[in-house]
């Protein structure tokens, strides 16, 4: 890779598909290009929209590619959690013409954006307003329709290192008696409750009815998006307070995987933490993050971060191919 390479990044969730061009220099900085956005309920198949992207690319894209999915990677088949499209990994060569091709979970993807992403991209949540560790282990996670939970660790020299976990699916531990009630309502239809039954974009619905039914109300039936419009709004203080009471509980499991995973920094990423960043900043998150007992002290001096650059999901995609490639280039 001596001269910068191009190549096709792609990131594939359950509603959109989003391609874009990036440009891998030499040394591994990226560059991406301006991103095009596809329904995937508009196409039958991965390849019928590649198909379509390249068309609107003048007919013809660069022979390498890298793909973020929201869903586990397989070595054969990889299917999606909410759309109908299968890759075949063994087959992309014959048909995309990609000689070469790097795929990666979307939340690893996250974490790669992560760890290259410019300071200019995070926004201060808590802790100490620095930027994050040159050094060491940053964790990431994200709610959205679960939670993700990644980390990557910088090496002295610059490099660094992407894990995926299973992170969100911890134990939730209820700290007071209406994350109690939270938890009592949960377990009527989960022998075990997870953290991400607590701190996911539809887990506001649990939330929104524990309270109610905490204060008596009745309430009428209403799906995750409308509840966090309205507690984001003003217009239902019922739904404001469980956004606060979210906030909380993401505070806490944040600060219990930086625990776990030895970290020196935080990172907070994915739409919903985007979209409510207002919130979060004026909200008992800090304070649940530190709330760590004997530990209280050392978490206080974790940086906390939320990600803001546009499209994570392909700069990381590049990002991880760029790891790849290099190395192997180089090997």
């Amino acid at each position: 890779m001596g001269e910068p390479r191009q190549i096709v990044t792609v990131d594939i969730g359950g509603t959109h598909a989003r391609f874009a061009i990036a440009e891998i220099e030499a040394g591994g900085a990226i560059t991406l290009g301006e991103p095009t956005t596809l329904h995937t309920e508009d196409h039958a198949s991965f390849q019928t929209a590649w198909e379509d992207y390249r068309g609107r690319m003048g007919g013809s894209l660069p022979d390498a590619l890298a793909m973020a999915v929201a869903g586990p990677i397989q070595p054969d088949v990889i299917r999606f959690t909410n759309n109908p499209w299968i890759i075949r990994p063994p087959l992309i060569m014959e048909k995309l013409g990609c000689t070469r091709h790097t795929i990666v979970n979307d939340f690893e993807a996250v974490a790669h954006a992560a760890a290259r992403a410019p300071n200019s991209d995070f926004l201060h949540l808590a802790g100490p307003d620095e930027d994050l560790p040159q050094t060491g282990t940053v964790s990431v996670l994200g709610p959205g329709t679960g939670l993700g939970v990644a980390y990557f660790y910088r090496r002295p020299a610059g490099s660094y290192r992407v894990q995926a976990t299973e992170g969100g699916h911890g134990d939730f531990a209820p700290l007071d008696a209406i994350e109690d009630a939270i938890l009592a309502r949960l377990r009527k239809r989960h022998t075990r409750v997870s953290d991400e039954r607590v701190v996911s974009g539809p887990a506001i619905v649990d939330i929104y009815q524990a309270l109610a039914a905490m204060e008596g109300r009745a309430v009428k039936d209403a799906n995750d998006v409308e509840i966090w419009t309205a507690g984001t709004d003003g217009s239902d203080s019922l739904a404001a307070a469980a956004v606060d009471r979210f906030c909380l509980a993401l505070g806490s499991v944040a600060g219990d995987i930086a625990l776990i995973q030895g970290a020196k920094g935080v990172v907070i990423a994915g739409g919903l933490g985007y979209r409510i960043r207002e919130t979060l900043t004026a909200s008992g998150f800090a304070s649940r993050f530190t709330a760590k007992g004997r530990f209280a002290s050392l978490m206080a001096a974790l940086p906390v971060k939320l990600i803001t650059h546009p499209q994570p999901g392909l700069l990381g995609a590049a990002a991880a191919y760029a790891q790849e490639h290099l190395e192997e280039d180089s090997a």
